[in-house]
């Protein structure tokens, strides 16, 4: 049976390594979402939740995950202490109950994720405002406070788009985020106005009446006030926290060719008409400062073939960093249509890389890539992931590198043989080093700052334990500092011998 289960793993790598021979990069967004509002933590304990959690950041981190999108806000709720909105009730099993004894999952998601050098994305959902399976509100809930700002559609509730109050108020909630937690990033998904179902109209006369004065086309008006969302919150942002990312990851289709020459050769829902969220306008406009579309189908789809979207995508979206939103479990169910002895992964991986625009991707959802579907957290780790690797850049929000670090050099202490450093001087936060790359080179070896595989760790502390052994080999060290945004300081070496 073990032989059964390793064959179609060693398969995959032999083909991974073989047929496209990539190289890892230096610098790659390797992200995951973990979600709330599928029920997985309603209910737990603290301590429970809390392991469960520890459990999945200490495998994602195995698998070279460098990013957790968590979900915070799924329904005008809070997965946080928040002075504005309802304990969740994807928490407490209640909306409005707190979590007893009381934590914070938000600030226990940031601590832990910095511990294991990851970046923290908090996830939040802007104009939902009830699921179905929300039979009541809390009292604070802002649909209780604001009844006339809200819309229902098909069983749930929706903070309607057309009122500037929740654009205000929406951008509130983020601000008080941003301001209280050491995020590196705000996430929005998809979910805009509500998804379509034939033949339902959206119940908006009312705002339409009072604010859509001068769009003869609902439509374009409809556009309008997320768009109008968006450039807030990203000022909002930007105001609180200059060096806090925003981020989006819409659905993966922007519009079919058949409504759009320029769209892509699809057939399915679009952003533009359908959602009325104009993905390409926030791209270009600077109001976004990623792009995660869900690209989720699979290659070959009759109508939304991965491999025509994730094409377009990077020829359309390329003004802000664009990564891809991986679905796992269909990746690991579609055999390739060139080997159908394994599943998609290599042949997505491929598609991704090939194009320079794209600079990661983004696996839904995380518990699938922690129990190993298909193998598939094996060939992140052994394959996609086997090295390190830095952020993207941003230099739009900061091109800026911080000082290098000082006094680096190798000192025996208790625990062990240490290379120690000071963090480098700083004028203002956004120069502040918060990250250390630590490098290692042979004697002899070029000193090469761009290869992934000389990385041995990428860490917050001032220090890292070297692997000595009798004093006799000679190697050297190089340490860089990473600010916020993860611009990389000038190296610093030192010669140890080991």
């Amino acid at each position: 049976m073990r032989n059964k289960t390793l064959l179609p793993l060693l398969l995959l790598l032999l083909f991974c390594g073989t047929v496209y021979g990539q190289t890892a990069p230096k610098r790659e967004f390797r992200g995951a979402w973990i979600q709330a509002v599928n029920g997985q933590f309603q209910g737990m304990s603290p301590q429970t939740m809390q392991q469960t959690l520890i459990r999945q950041l200490d495998v994602l981190q195995q698998a070279g995950i460098n990013a957790i999108i968590f979900q915070v806000r799924a329904e005008g709720d809070a997965l946080y202490a928040s002075k504005y909105e309802p304990w969740s009730r994807f928490l407490t099993g209640v909306q409005g109950k707190a979590p007893s004894p009381l934590w914070d999952p938000l600030q226990f998601m940031v601590e832990e994720c910095h511990k294991r050098n990851m970046e923290l994305h908090a996830w939040i959902n802007p104009y939902r405002a009830k699921t179905k399976g929300t039979a009541t509100l809390a009292g604070n809930h802002a649909a209780k406070l604001y009844p006339n700002r809200f819309i229902e559609y098909e069983g749930q509730l929706y903070f309607d788009p057309g009122y500037p109050e929740n654009r205000a108020y929406i951008c509130q909630i983020v601000k008080d985020i941003v301001e209280r937690y050491d995020v590196d990033a705000i996430h929005m998904d998809d979910y805009f106005y509500p998804y379509p179902v034939a033949g339902v109209p959206i119940r908006d006369d009312v705002s339409f009446a009072q604010y859509g004065t001068g769009y003869a086309n609902r439509a374009d008006w409809r556009r309008n006030n997320v768009n109008l969302l968006i450039q807030e919150l990203h000022e909002t942002i930007r105001s609180a926290k200059p060096w806090v990312k925003f981020g989006i990851s819409p659905f993966g289709i922007y519009r079919n060719q058949k409504s759009d020459p320029n769209g892509s050769r699809t057939n399915g829902l679009q952003n533009y008409d359908d959602l009325y969220a104009d993905i390409l306008l926030w791209v270009n406009k600077g109001w976004v400062d990623y792009n995660i579309p869900q690209v989720y189908w699979e290659i070959g789809h009759p109508a939304a073939d991965y491999a025509e979207l994730v094409g377009w995508w990077a020829r359309h979206a390329d003004n802000r960093p664009l990564f891809i939103g991986q679905d796992v479990m269909r990746t690991v169910k579609k055999p390739d249509l060139q080997n159908p002895n394994i599943h998609q992964q290599a042949r997505k991986m491929q598609l991704q890389r090939s194009q320079p625009a794209i600079q990661g991707s983004c696996q839904w959802y995380a518990a699938a890539v922690v129990d190993n579907v298909g193998n598939y957290r094996e060939a992140l780790s052994r394959y996609y992931h086997r090295y390190p690797a830095l952020q993207p850049l941003f230099p739009f929000m900061d091109k800026k590198a911080p000082k290098k670090v000082r006094k680096l050099k190798p000192v025996w202490m208790e625990d062990g043989y240490i290379l120690c450093w000071t963090a480098p001087k700083a004028r203002h936060e956004m120069d502040r080093a918060i990250e250390y790359v630590v490098y290692r080179f042979a004697k002899g070896e070029k000193r090469d700052l761009e290869d992934p595989s000389k990385i041995v760790t990428i860490t917050r502390d001032t220090f890292y334990k070297l692997p000595y052994e009798d004093g006799k080999t000679t190697c050297y060290y190089v340490v860089t500092a990473l600010d916020h945004l993860q611009n990389e300081s000038k190296a610093v070496k030192k010669k140890v011998k080991l």
